[in-house]
């Protein structure tokens, strides 16, 4: 069956070439003939990007007439993640990884690059057995960065069922330090946390789903946040907020075991890693306590193993 699909996808993709151009001034190539997945099955730069499409039951979907955009990431690309990830080839990677990983470079629709602005979007990947799609990062600040791992290197690769843009890195299932990283919002927040007189907050909160403590909900304060807090308190730079103060205040940012997302929070007492919050669904806030209050301003960006939910003010432990 597969033997017949390739053979199939490359006949059509023959005789559709002859309707085929490009625009250099505008990295736009025009297949409009052809589906994804015949557009990568006569692509030799992706035969490894098809196995996997193929070993994931994912191909034929990419051959259909619905519309997908797909960040296709060519051949190095598959053999760098398979020698990071310890596999010989994509037959020895589960096929249930495989197809979520998979999933995690498609979006639904056609999106061509001009309509990708610095965000999150929706992939297919889920998370865990749900149907909870997984969020990832867009960084249009120099080219087209995702989840801060893997660039666009050409873009609006037109086909009959959508567009295919080409990635030098296979995008790996995000994590909720994933997002931290990617998004330059929590940079204060990244820097907190790898502070060097601070837990290795980087690994745990990169354990993965079905694995304690994960998951995890994070409230993520962002930069402007911490710069409110500095003022509050007198100080000048977090150096000089001491470790002790600064492990549980960072502590009481995240929720072990569960995966809350923004429909899940309900009224009252919540306990983090670093002592109880109180939660207000209805008004999304955080009052810690301290009687402070914080906003919940942006909410679901789904990892892998938990979601963060972005908030105005950091919440402070107990003082």
């Amino acid at each position: 069956m597969k033997t017949l699909l390739r053979t199939t996808l490359i006949a059509l993709f023959a005789f559709a070439a002859i309707s085929c151009s490009n625009d250099d001034e505008n990295n736009t190539q025009t297949n409009t003939e052809v589906t994804i997945a015949a557009f990568v099955a006569t692509n030799s730069d992706y035969s490894s990007l098809l196995a996997a499409l193929e070993r994931a039951g994912l191909a034929t979907t990419l051959d259909g007439t619905d519309n997908f955009t797909v960040f296709a990431p060519n051949n190095a690309a598959f053999d760098a993640f398979l020698s990071a990830n310890g596999f010989a080839s994509v037959e020895e990677v589960p096929v249930n990884v495989l197809r979520n990983i998979l999933l995690n470079h498609v979006v639904t629709g056609t999106v061509e690059s001009t309509q990708l602005t610095t965000g999150y979007i929706n992939t297919l990947a889920v998370y865990g057995n749900t149907t909870l799609n997984l969020s990832m990062f867009v960084d249009t600040t120099s080219g087209v960065k995702l989840n801060g791992v893997s660039s666009v290197t050409s873009a609006d690769i037109s086909a009959s069922n959508g567009v295919i843009h080409a990635v030098d890195t296979v995008i790996g299932l995000p994590t909720v330090v994933t997002f931290a990283t990617a998004d330059s919002t929590f940079g204060t927040l990244v820097a907190a946390l790898t502070r060097s007189d601070q837990p290795d907050f980087v690994s745990i909160l990169s354990t993965p789903e079905g694995t304690d403590p994960a998951p995890f909900t994070v409230f993520a304060p962002t930069n402007a946040a911490f710069e409110d807090l500095l003022t509050e308190l007198g100080v000048n730079d977090l150096s000089d907020i001491d470790g002790a103060t600064l492990t549980a205040t960072l502590n009481t940012h995240v929720i072990a075991g569960a995966n809350v997302r923004a429909e899940g929070l309900t009224d009252g007492v919540v306990s983090t890693l670093g002592g109880d919050i109180v939660i207000d669904a209805t008004n999304s806030t955080i009052t810690d306590p301290n009687g402070r209050e914080s906003n919940i301003i942006v909410v679901n960006v789904q990892a892998a193993n938990g979601v963060v939910h972005a908030i105005d003010k950091v919440i402070l432990p107990e003082l």
